[in-house]
């Protein structure tokens, strides 16, 4: 059972160090969901199966939903600006105006 456990351990300061060194949303995210059903199972080798099922429910599962509502909405907004920054067909850049 100890060996377990320092997996375990192990597997979370892992998941904690790569979610800090991760440079894309997706994959910092679904890491962190890794880091809470890991803390979850810790809980439960800890006989603490109320803070196992908290973690569960509100770690791996609201708030990584909310983050990825929050990441669509920011590429949602990204490519609204980007849109508008776009000139239209009857439009003309300024490198057509000066020619």
């Amino acid at each position: 059972m100890q060996v377990f456990t320092g997996i375990l351990l192990v597997f979370l300061l892992v998941c904690a160090v790569s979610v800090s060194l991760s440079r894309n949303f997706l994959n910092s995210i679904l890491i962190y969901m890794s880091y809470s059903l890991v803390m979850s199972v810790i809980w439960i080798v800890l006989e603490s199966p109320d803070l196992a099922i908290t973690e569960a429910a509100v770690g791996a599962g609201i708030t990584s939903v909310l983050f990825f509502v929050t990441l669509k909405k920011i590429h949602e907004i990204i490519k609204e600006e980007d849109e508008k920054t776009e000139p239209e067909d009857g439009e003309e850049n300024d490198e057509q105006k000066t020619v």
